[in-house]
């Protein structure tokens, strides 16, 4: 994705134009399901010295503003994507950890209707499907 097009969804949400904010944005897009040590490593190739902190405090600002998405699947640490505004799941590797999108049920999302919701006006679900990926499954003998 061209830098104008991160310039712009930093400006769509008030948010001022840096280059580590960008950076940020960059290396998520490019890697998505990435952990916070994966960002910084990408942002330091990209930029030179920047601090821990302050990619923390970019990533917390770029989720607070909607343009990331941060997500921490049990046993792992957080991981961020840029796919937001829709209602996804993820399916996890139990043996390699690799992640991967899965869209909601087409049509009627049958996630969002709880059996109790308690009162709550209820936008989203969080769903995690685990199990082994094609890499990692042993195969059977015939």
């Amino acid at each position: 994705m061209p830098t104008t097009d991160y310039e712009r969804m930093l400006r769509d949400v008030a948010l001022r134009v840096t280059r580590p904010r960008l950076a940020v944005l960059s290396a998520v897009y490019a890697h998505p399901h990435a952990d916070t040590d994966s960002i910084i490593g990408a942002v330091r190739d990209e930029l030179g010295g920047v601090s821990h902190q302050a990619v923390y405090d970019v990533l917390r600002a770029l989720t607070e503003a909607g343009l990331l998405r941060r997500i921490e699947p049990q046993g792992s640490v957080a991981r961020y994507e840029a796919r937001v505004g829709d209602n996804h799941h993820h399916v996890v590797c139990r043996s390699c950890g690799v992640i991967a999108d899965v869209d909601c049920a087409v049509g009627h999302a049958p996630c969002l209707t709880a059996s109790d919701d308690h009162g709550f006006q209820i936008d989203e679900a969080e769903v995690i499907y685990w199990g082994l990926c094609p890499g990692c499954r042993i195969p059977t003998s015939s």
